[in-house]
């Protein structure tokens, strides 16, 4: 062996060893923050105040307590591995999750008493939304890694395209506590669909757009430096105008200034990636965005390392037309028993010791 390649030997041991000394010694703490969009997570019993007469046995999508658990199944095992590639199988399953499209708290209960969550001990943030369909949005959070110290549901209220008003998901703000004592803001949101088309529904993103705004700035204005997370499926993608100028969110965070988002999805939709498909598209609605302190290490605290989606290869199609697409539920109106139409996104938050 030549001397140059003894060196770079000995580089390379001093650096391995390194690396696992302070992974031992434990000089940093990670956690993992998420989002999930479960696809329509009904129940199989008829509510008679919301629209959920196709996910029954008798309705048109023949949903039976089988069709049940392997939702819930499914579910439990993706949330059970986001996190896991970063921090290892054992500290997998986000520490924070926002979901979408629950009916009720009951298929929230049953979603974390699935063997691969239990252990996981999460709390529950929910109340029933005044949506049509009675889809609701939550939080899920490890009691060991975060405490709850306040929550509340801020209303939208929409038009119609026949100009009716009414009230829809509303969006949920969740304070607390992380496991070090510093305080963590987030903010969980559906936003209205593209029904109708895009650019017909667009004035509803926008008001809900502009509802998370208000809702950063009222927090920030009390708490000037807060740790906050806005996440959740926006139905519009990062360069769309209720991000970019509504939220006012930016990609680029040298460019950030006082009360700018950084939302780190943007860098992924430019390169075509994204948490859904539909003909042939790639769309990115599934987002995490932070304030400037959260990715700022000088902060002190839990600051950003990474931002990702988790889309593994278990989770998509693996033939035909769709290959590379969502492995979802139902496909052309046929039961599949896939997953879900969107893939999860995620974050790993570190701090130093």
């Amino acid at each position: 062996m030549g001397v140059r390649h003894y060196l770079v030997g000995l580089i390379l041991i001093f650096s391995i060893t390194a690396q696992a000394q302070e992974k031992k010694s434990g000089k940093a703490k990670a956690l993992t923050v998420g989002f999930y969009n479960m696809e329509n997570l009904f129940d199989i019993y008829d509510d008679p105040a919301t629209r959920d007469s196709e996910y029954t046995p008798e309705g048109k999508n023949n949903w039976t307590k089988e069709r049940y658990q392997r939702k819930l199944t499914n579910m439990a095992t993706v949330i059970s591995k986001i996190g896991a590639d970063e921090l290892g199988s054992r500290h997998g399953a986000p520490s924070i999750l926002g979901i979408c499209e629950a009916e009720n708290l009951k298929v929230i209960e049953d979603l974390v008493s699935q063997p691969e969550l239990k252990s996981k001990n999460y709390g529950i943030v929910h109340q029933d939304s005044p949506d049509r369909r009675g889809i609701d949005v939550a939080l899920l959070y490890k009691k060991k890694d975060f405490v709850v110290e306040n929550a509340r549901w801020a209303p939208l209220k929409i038009k119609s395209d026949e100009g009716e008003e009414f009230f829809t998901r509303e969006q949920l703000v969740v304070s607390g506590k992380l496991e070090n004592g510093e305080e963590l803001h987030v903010i969980v949101n559906h936003w209205p669909s593209r029904y109708g088309g895009e650019k017909r529904s667009r004035p509803k993103r926008n008001a809900a757009a502009d509802l998370t705004r208000s809702l950063v700035d009222s927090i920030s204005a009390v708490k000037p430096g807060a740790k906050i997370v806005v996440m959740g499926d926006l139905n519009d993608d990062p360069d769309n105008a209720s991000v970019k100028k509504h939220l006012r969110t930016k990609g680029d965070r040298k460019k950030l200034q006082e009360g700018d988002l950084y939302n780190p999805y943007e860098t992924y939709f430019k390169k075509g990636i994204g948490t859904l498909a539909y003909r042939d598209n790639w769309n990115l609605f599934d987002q995490l965005i932070l304030t400037q302190p959260l990715i700022d290490k000088n902060s002190g605290g839990y600051y950003l390392m990474k931002a990702k989606i988790f889309n593994k290869k278990f989770l998509k199609q693996q033939e035909g037309r769709y290959k590379g697409y969502p492995w979802r539920t139902f496909a052309g109106g046929r039961y599949s028993g896939g997953y879900g139409d969107h893939f999860p996104v995620y974050m790993i938050l570190v701090r130093e010791l």
